[in-house]
């Protein structure tokens, strides 16, 4: 463990004044549960993931959990995807759309914006953003929003990310070899880094769809009944359900930040 992980588990017995097992969420993936430590995602911590190329089971890897997130009545986000969400394909892999929000930031700073907001948002369970970049700094501050929301935020970065260092709690690199999904666990909290697992290409494609194939183009209306949003911010739903509070304050202040008109 370097300095600065010391210093980031210090600070956290701080707050917390005692040094409990945190909680967990199975992956839902038996080779990664098994490689982290506690067996599956930390709740209430950041987690990068570092794809060599798109396309290749980096979102696979996260349906399991998103769908079982939102059948347990959690809200899940997904914030300026690089292609737009394909809704047949998430619903046929068990997500259940009413609670699910996507978030169409159209700058960096508008990304990490609401990136932090709904993590901090107890009404959501996860959290998968993708921003062009992200500095230390800024890491560290998603890392404290997702304590206080006990939710799972998932950091999209470019492979180029991994030689850098990083507060988050998990680093993942991502790439294939013949025998399928190859996961370098670069970093994790609670264990020692630097070892990898593989996943069985053709089990995670029966699971959940590739990223492409599940954030293509589709038409997907708004709804009058929808939370007024900011031009700037695309929020679709599979309906009209109820909305968290903490959303609809979100929607608010992005109102705020639109320039004058």
């Amino acid at each position: 463990m370097n300095r600065a992980e010391t210093l980031e588990q210090l600070a956290r017995l701080c707050r917390t004044g005692i040094a409990a097992a945190p909680a967990i969420e199975s992956s839902g993936v038996m080779e990664l549960d098994c490689a982290l430590p506690h067996g599956g995602w930390p709740v209430g911590t950041i987690v990068e993931l570092m794809p060599l190329t798109t396309g290749i089971g980096e979102f696979r890897l996260l349906m399991p959990l998103l769908a079982r997130l939102t059948r347990t009545e959690n809200y899940i986000a997904l914030i300026s995807t690089p292609y737009i969400p394909f809704a047949p394909a998430l619903a046929r892999h068990g997500i259940q759309l009413e609670r699910l929000v996507v978030i169409d930031a159209k700058t960096q700073e508008d990304t990490l914006w609401a990136f932090e907001q709904t993590l901090r948002c107890k009404s959501f369970g996860a959290v998968v953003a993708w921003p062009t970049t992200v500095r230390d700094r800024e890491v560290r501050r998603l890392q404290l929003a997702a304590e206080a929301g006990r939710s799972i935020g998932f950091l999209y970065r470019p492979p180029a990310a991994a030689l850098e260092s990083s507060p988050a709690a998990i680093r993942l690199k991502l790439q294939t070899n013949q025998n399928g999904l190859e996961i370098d666990i670069l970093k994790c909290r609670g264990a020692r880094g630097g070892f990898s697992v593989t996943i069985d290409s053709t089990r995670l494609n029966e699971e959940a769809p590739s990223l492409p194939s599940a954030v293509q183009d589709v038409r997907m209306a708004r709804s009058s009944d929808h939370p007024p949003s900011a031009s700037h911010f695309f929020l679709c739903c599979g309906s009209a359900s109820p909305y968290p509070s903490c959303l609809l304050k979100l929607c608010k202040r992005a109102r705020s930040r639109l320039p004058p008109s």
